[in-house]
C-alpha cells in the first residue's frame, strides 16, 4: 500500500531497506552470519545474508624515513599468496591500541608518530566490517616478530615506495582491496597535511 511505501521513505525521498526479521545461522568468536527477511527498496520481499565481523579491524601503513611502506607477504587460507600492509582485528581493544599491537606482532616495530588516516567498511554489500586506517612513522625495532609471523603465515616483508605500492595494485601484485584502500587513504591524508 501507498502508506507503507511512504512510511519507508527517508528525509531525502529515498526508499530504504526494511528488516522484517533476522536470524543468526552461524557464529564464532570472529564472525556472525545472519539471514534477514527484508523488504527491498522497490517494496518487494526478499532475503539478505550478512556477515558481521565481531571486532573492528585496523590497518597500519608503516612508513620509514624515505616514505617507503612496509608490505608483508601472507599465505591466506582463503586466497593464498597476498602482499598486504600490517593489519588485524582489534580483539575488543580500542583501534589505536590494536594498531600498535599489530605493528609490533607482525613487524617487530614501534612508532613514535601515529596518524589516523580514516575509517572504512569492507565488502559492504555482504558484510558489516568496520575498519580504521593508521599511518605509523618514526619507526624503531622493538621485538622479534618471528613467532607471530609464523602463526599468521607471514613469510617475508619488504619496503616499497608508497607510490610504487599503489602501482602494484594495477599489476595484480597487490590484490587485497583493503590494502589498496589503506594505501590510497594514507596517501590522501599525507597530501592534505
Amino acid at each position: 500500500p501507498e502508506s507503507y511505501r511512504l512510511a519507508r521513505e527517508c528525509e531525502h525521498g529515498i526508499v530504504t531497506w526494511t528488516t522484517k526479521s533476522s536470524q543468526t545461522v552461524y557464529e564464532n568468536p570472529w564472525i556472525r552470519v545472519r539471514e534477514d527477511q527484508v523488504v527491498r527498496p522497490d517494496g518487494s520481499d526478499g532475503i539478505y545474508g550478512v556477515v558481521d565481523l565481531q571486532n573492528e579491524a585496523v590497518f597500519v601503513v608503516a612508513l620509514d624515513e624515505r616514505d617507503r611502506v612496509l608490505l608483508v607477504h601472507i599465505d591466506r587460507y582463503t586466497v593464498g599468496s597476498s602482499w598486504e600492509v600490517v593489519a588485524g582485528g582489534t580483539d575488543g581493544e580500542d583501534p589505536p591500541v590494536a594498531a600498535r599491537r599489530e605493528l609490533l606482532e607482525e613487524a617487530g616495530l614501534e612508532a613514535s608518530e601515529w596518524i589516523r588516516a580514516g575509517a572504512m567498511r569492507a565488502l559492504n554489500g555482504v558484510c558489516n566490517a568496520r575498519e580504521t586506517v593508521f599511518i605509523a612513522r618514526g619507526l624503531s625495532h622493538a621485538a622479534d616478530p618471528a613467532a607471530h609471523r609464523a602463526e599468521e603465515g607471514i613469510t617475508e616483508s619488504r619496503w616499497v615506495p608508497i607510490a610504487d605500492a599503489l602501482g602494484m595494485s594495477t599489476t595484480g601484485e597487490i590484490a587485497d582491496s583493503e590494502t589498496i584502500a589503506a594505501l590510497a587513504m594514507a596517501t590522501a591524508k599525507l597530501a592534505a597535511r
